[in-house]
This record gives structure tokens, C-alpha cells and sequence, in this order.
């Protein structure tokens, strides 16, 4: 039996800086995990953000699991309790823009622990409870 995950994500990203544009690089990835299983994932679209903004991201993420039974059985009954876990796992070259220069690589990694309402077709999933840390890594 395989599953089936398809998320429809508006995520918000926040650059409250005066000085400092962010270039969101080729390469961006969000994906959602369940029990350290990949549910689905999807692409950050490559865009420049501009200093004191706020740019709003909608990124649909897609997957299929081998072997989904036994997880969907747990996805079952964690839907049941209204209290379902998720992980969404961000990686997210970026280039910093300080007046005129561009300023080298980096990664950001994130992670959100978050817990949803429901799993169900066609449905908006309310976010209960989040956890999120992000990182740089070079």
C-alpha cells in the first residue's frame, strides 16, 4: 500500500532588518515528516527579499510512502485525538545583501515541531501547537 501526501504550505518570511536584503538562492526545499518519515516535499521559489519586508510563500509539497499501512494506521488513530505531530524541515541557501554587496553563501536550516488538527481531504489543517528553530550553517 503506498500513501499519498500532498500539503498546500503558506509559510511568511520575516526580514525585519534595516539594512540587510536576502537572496532565497536556487536549491530551497520544505518537507514534512511524520515519525521520521518523509511525508512529502517541495521547492522554495529563488527570489530577492528586500530590507523591513514581509513576503508571503505558497509552496505545495507532494510525496509518496512505500509501505504507508502500518502509517496510515498510526496517522488514523492520531487523527482520532485531533492532535496530530508534524515536522517541517526547512533548507535554504541564502546570499546576504548588506547596501551594495552581496555577501557569501549560507545555508538556513529550520526545523518546526509542529501539531495539527486533522489530516483530512480538502480540509485547512489548524496548526495547534509549533516549536521552530532555524540555524545557519556555511
Amino acid at each position: 500500500m503506498s500513501l499519498y501526501a500532498k500539503f498546500d504550505v503558506k509559510i511568511t518570511a520575516n526580514n525585519p532588518n534595516k539594512k540587510i536584503g536576502i537572496y532565497y538562492e536556487k536549491g530551497g526545499r520544505l518537507s514534512v515528516w511524520y515519525t521520521n518519515t518523509r511525508l512529502c516535499e517541495g521547492s522554495l521559489p529563488q527570489f530577492y527579499q528586500g530590507h523591513q519586508n514581509k513576503t508571503v510563500l505558497n509552496v505545495s509539497l507532494t510525496g509518496q510512502v512505500q509501505s504507508g499501512s502500518t502509517l496510515m494506521t498510526a496517522l488514523q488513530q492520531q487523527q482520532q485525538t485531533g492532535r496530530i505531530p508534524l515536522d517541517l524541515k526547512v533548507h535554504a541557501p541564502v546570499a546576504i545583501k548588506l547596501g551594495r554587496l552581496k555577501l557569501t553563501k549560507v545555508k538556513v536550516l529550520g526545523e518546526c515541531m509542529l501539531v495539527v488538527d486533522s489530516l483530512s481531504s480538502n480540509n485547512l489543517v489548524s496548526i495547534k501547537a509549533s516549536n521552530c528553530k532555524f540555524r545557519m550553517k556555511p
